[in-house]
């Protein structure tokens, strides 16, 4: 079989990524070799690959600081609103390749570095990925800092700068083990430290009321030392900033209490302080009730707030002293948006610095919070919605805990004049939860401190409406708005998938990179017979690719032509891996049954990472392992069914698999995936779906007709109505007879024959507890499957329904949900200006 090619071979064939200028190319060169030998490696004869990697890096870097300097100056003349995007995750991933796609630098650098006898991609490879978030939520955030970039809007990603992002996973025996993710070992050539913003951050302390105001006393301080990285726009010249905090402990810390000679003891206590910005909590849709966690999200809060009340107090380029005292223009200066309840704390400590600080009074303050504040919501999961216990917050704010409660009596008092003698409905709609621990809603904080509350598909939305805030959604229902999720096309398909890019650009120019509606030009090319041999051939070349990737990481040869059939996402109940598996055994037994039929081959790849104390969650790899070492050691199956589990995934995998996988599995329970931005990924790179009408791929649907996807199963009112009767799994059971094999098999230990009951925690949930109803989509989901198979025999109709999909992709691309949040709800307009370029002189 033909040898795939390397991107960088296939990027000397190209078309969208330009032809590169030789001044370019020898500007790139001369860089090179000057960050090369100057910066990296004065003091060794030998470069390393890394020394190689850095040199490229601080090249390209290079030609964003000119940029990044000229915009910010360009947003101090203009003084346009400022958009403030609030994450506690940002998952980020590579920068090198994203960066080179949006300065339109990439082939130069390809040309450059191949004549100095090096391979771009090599290089590409030694970057640490950014994994400084979970899953879904951070990734989003990632993707419209790139969006607000190329839409020209004046906007900052603020967080925290975790020392140690979210795990690497190394799998032993078929179980899940956590690495720390030391990613910063080898520094980070995109950020940069700005110590003369440092600020300081209070906890603990005691709440004096005195005749000329409040006063927080006798707090510990933590100072927030920010850095910045460029996020640039798409051929723009807008380069944005991310802005990271990291702990540091004041030089007085500890050291005033101790005062009796134990200086080193006092010294080593800083870690204390400096824990805050160590380590991300590594849960995804699960709220981890930690001190630590708490405090995390007040430091980003605190820190953030001063410096957005700073830079809107100054507002002039290079100037600190104060141009505005007055905050009534506040809210048309600043937009604040909180990407889920993490950042909920910025509602109080707004109110506090208003009222405590600036003497504003409560009234006026409230409206001017009200107004700044908007909240995106990301899941209806109940396990995942913040409820803090009051004890913590009185320990350590206690003064956001007096304006909570005072915001919470202001908003039952309204809500008591509205439905006079409704003790229920209060009881429902408070901040604070009444109980053994009295607990502070979070996302009831979000939702009355903000002007608006957006879920993140339209499914999503209604059910926000209709049962988790239904109460709110009365009071207020103007606030209510739906933003479905997008993904930045320039990461997710001109970096992750140039063979499509190209073929694409080939046939409607490029102007799709920056308004992705326009791939509804690819229609009228569903029956053209080029177009279906490029597409094939492109996904053919992707799999090869990855197949050759699978062979050298993983010691595992697979079938190239056998459909890939890919399940990748954070391991989680609601996203049903288990249903998945229940169909690998399914088959399995089939191919047994009758080893002389013809079957579609199939590689089965699943990945994700397990919450590292979910135990159900750990359990589900160990399942998809074991299943994976009997089917892959049977000789009667042979190539026709393969399973692996793709160990680690994170974004830089992401890249190499979404582009070579056939089939995408997104097959939660009905109500219970906000959005889902994957399905949005595999759509966008040409693999047809797999999945229930849930989140996204409702809407997915929509766009390219119901036809086109494979959608099965329980719609939200059957999920209801199931409910409502009492779900008994084990009438499936009875009734399903493959469904019984695959469970007794399970059960019985023919995927775990050294240890028998190894797996009896995953049966007993499956049948007594199965909060996610899998054994419910058991069947529709079997027949679904047949149908890809009928399907994937027909090469040709196939393909025609993957260019129907890439075509009708364009709706899921984050400039439109960004665009829409600006209109919406920030209240600005998305801009097309081009700032002139660095070598432009000003006027």
């Amino acid at each position: 079989m033909a040898k795939p090619l390397t991107d960088s071979e296939r990027r000397k064939q190209i078309s969208v990524r330009g032809l590169a200028g030789l001044a370019d190319v020898a500007e790139v060169r001369k860089s090179f070799n000057r960050h090369l030998h100057f910066t990296l490696v004065k003091d060794r004869n030998v470069a390393t690959p890394r020394d190689y990697f850095f040199a490229l890096a601080h090249t390209v870097r290079d030609h964003l600081v000119g940029r990044w300097i000229r915009t910010q100056q360009h947003y101090y003349e203009r003084d346009p609103k400022r958009i403030y995007y609030l994450s506690l995750e940002f998952y980020m991933g590579r920068t090198l390749q994203n960066t080179m796609v949006n300065l339109g630098l990439q082939t130069a650098c390809d040309e450059a570095i191949y004549q100095l006898g090096l391979d771009l991609e090599e290089l590409e490879e030694i970057e640490e990925d950014a994994g400084l978030g979970n899953g879904g939520l951070g990734r989003l955030a990632a993707c419209f800092l790139d969006s607000m970039a190329t839409l020209g809007l004046a906007a900052y990603g603020y967080g925290i700068r975790y020392e140690f992002g979210i795990f690497n996973q190394k799998i032993v025996n078929g179980w899940q083990v956590e690495e720390a993710d030391d990613w910063l070992r080898y520094g980070n050539p995109w950020e940069k430290a700005r110590p003369e913003y440092m600020l300081p951050v209070h906890f603990y302390g005691r709440v004096e009321h005195t005749p000329s105001g409040v006063l927080w006393l006798d707090t510990q301080v933590v100072l927030a030392m920010p850095y910045d990285t460029p996020v640039p726009g798409y051929k723009n010249n807008t380069v944005n900033t991310m802005r990271l905090w990291s702990a540091k402990a004041p030089n007085d810390f500890k050291l005033k209490d101790f005062n009796v000679g134990d200086y080193i003891e006092a010294v080593l206590d800083r870690n204390l302080a400096e824990n805050i910005s160590r380590v991300l909590y590594p849960n995804d849709n699960f709220f981890e009730g930690k001190e630590l966690r708490l405090k995390q999200e007040y430091f980003v809060v605190a820190a953030t707030l001063q410096d957005i009340i700073r830079r809107f107090k100054s507002s002039k380029f290079g100037c600190r002293d104060p141009v505005r005292t007055c905050f009534e223009t506040f809210p048309d200066k600043v937009a604040i948006q909180l990407n889920d309840t993490h950042p909920a704390l910025s509602i109080p400590e707004l109110m506090r610095i208003l009222v405590d600080v600036e003497k504003v009074d409560w009234d006026k303050a409230w409206e001017i919070t009200k107004k700044t504040c908007a909240y995106t919501n990301h899941t209806v999961l109940p396990e995942a919605l913040e409820r803090w216990p009051v004890s913590m917050f009185e320990k350590l704010l206690p003064r956001h805990l007096d304006i909570i409660y005072a915001i919470n009596q202001r908003h039952l008092d309204h809500v008591a004049a509205l439905f006079p003698g409704d003790v229920d409905r209060l009881r429902r709609m408070s901040i604070i939860e009444e109980g053994d621990c009295k607990r502070i809603n979070m996302a009831h904080l979000c939702v009355i401190g903000s002007h608006a509350v957006n879920g993140v598909a339209r499914i999503h939305s209604e059910i926000v409406k209709q049962s988790v805030f239904k109460d709110f959604y009365e009071l207020e229902p103007e606030k209510f708005q739906n933003k479905t999720n997008g993904i930045t096309p320039r990461r997710w398909l001109l970096l992750c998938n140039p063979g499509l890019a190209d073929i694409i650009v080939e046939r409607i120019g490029e102007d799709f990179l920056t308004d992705l509606s326009q791939l509804k030009k690819l229609l009228p090319l569903v029956s053209d017979e080029a177009f279906i041999r490029d597409v094939a051939k492109v996904k053919q070349e992707n799999k090869l690719k990855f197949s050759a990737l699978l062979e050298k990481e993983y010691k595992v040869k697979i079938n190239p032509a056998s459909m890939f059939d890919v399940h990748v996402k954070r391991i989680h109940e609601y996203k049903r891996q288990l249903l998945n598996c229940l169909h690998i055994i399914s088959l399995y037994n089939r191919i047994k049954k009758d080893p002389t039929k013809a079957f579609v081959p199939r590689t089965v790849m699943i990945g994700g990472k397990a919450a590292p104390g979910y135990h159900m969650a750990k359990m589900i790899i160990k399942l998809v392992t074991s299943i994976g070492d009997i089917v892959n050691h049977d000789p009667v199956v042979g190539d026709r069914l393969r399973v692996i589990f793709l160990e680690n995934y994170r974004v830089s995998l992401a890249e190499k698999v979404i582009p070579a996988a056939d089939l995408s599995q997104q097959i939660s329970t009905a109500g219970t995936e906000a959005s889902g931005t994957g399905n949005m990924k595999f759509m966008l790179n040409g693999a047809l779906t797999i999945g229930t009408m849930d989140g996204a791929n409702v809407e997915m649907a929509e766009e390219a007709g119901l036809e086109n996807l494979f959608i099965f199963g329980m719609r939200v009112e059957d999920v209801e109505a199931l409910d409502q009767k009492g779900y008994n799994a084990r009438e499936f059971y009875e009734r399903l007879p493959e469904l019984r094999q695959a469970v007794d098999q399970i059960s019985s230990g023919f995927f775990s024959p050294k240890d028998p009951d190894c797996f009896k925690d995953v049966v007993n949930m499956l049948m007594y507890h199965d909060r996610f109803k899998v054994f419910a989509d058991y069947e529709a989901y079997m027949q679904c499957q047949a149908q890809v198979d009928q399907l994937y025999r027909n090469s040709k109709e196939w393909t025609k329904k993957v260019i129907r999909n890439i075509a009708c992709s364009g709706k899921f691309s984050s400039d439109r949900t960004i665009t829409e949040y600006a209109r919406d709800i920030w209240g600005v307009e998305p801009s097309d200006l081009q700032i002139p370029p660095p070598d432009t002189p000003r006027e």
